[in-house]
């Protein structure tokens, strides 16, 4: 029986990354982005592209407007992406954003009679949001398996986030072995309207931090200062 895998995708690096990895083990591979509301469509068109390229079999772009809520310098024009990241909690962290996504990802899986859903959180070279510890990933699956009717009639979810652990050079090496082309993705937390990158935004500094560690060329398209 083929087994199927439902992998949240933003069309960055790391989700671009997890889904190859998903792919090479053997899962059938369903591809889950959301319009949320962010401040550029060029990682929505990323996801697009990266799902043809890796094979994915379905890819859904679901739409929730986040603006609604605020509180984030990816929703709100009126708060700016910081260059300097300084103490805490960023101002990029988006209020609950993966238990959202998470949970819509959830409800896909069920109805696709999927088990494992792959989420690109990091532990390691990350910008320091709550939802993406390992102890909060934990006690989603936890929960996926109270709420679902597949979960309390004994067919488990897992969350999977093969990235947990990894620096961001470790991605970059493991998804270039993977033949993975990061030149269609986009990290960049306000790329212009043809995808290209700031170069000074925490995701664009880590980003050029794991390939120059990595010892792989950056194809990242940047903006000319």
């Amino acid at each position: 029986m083929t087994k199927k895998a439902v992998i949240l995708l933003s069309g960055g690096l790391d989700s671009t990354t997890v889904l190859a990895i998903a792919r090479d083990q053997g899962y059938e591979c369903y591809t889950v982005s959301f319009d949320y509301g962010q401040r550029h469509r060029s990682e929505l068109e990323a996801s697009v592209r990266v799902s043809r390229a890796l094979g994915a079999k379905d890819h859904k772009t679901l739409k929730l407007d986040l603006r609604d809520l605020g509180g984030s310098a990816l929703t709100d024009d009126d708060i700016d992406v910081p260059e300097d990241l300084g103490e805490g909690i960023p101002v990029t962290y988006v209020p609950a954003r993966n238990t959202v996504f998470l949970s819509l990802a959830l409800g896909w899986a069920e109805i696709l009679g999927a088990r494992d859903i792959f989420i690109g959180a990091n532990d390691v070279d990350y910008s320091g949001y709550p939802d993406c510890r390992p102890e909060y990933l934990e006690a989603f699956e936890k929960m996926a398996n109270l709420a679902t009717k597949a979960g309390v009639e004994g067919d488990h979810f897992r969350i999977q986030a093969p990235l947990l652990k990894l620096t961001k050079a470790e991605i970059v090496q493991e998804g270039d072995r993977l033949g993975v082309d990061y030149g269609i993705t986009v990290s960049c937390y306000q790329a212009d309207d043809q995808g290209r990158a700031c170069g000074v935004c925490d995701s664009c500094r880590y980003r050029k931090k794991g390939f120059e560690e990595a010892g792989v060329t950056d194809p990242t398209p940047y903006v000319e200062s």
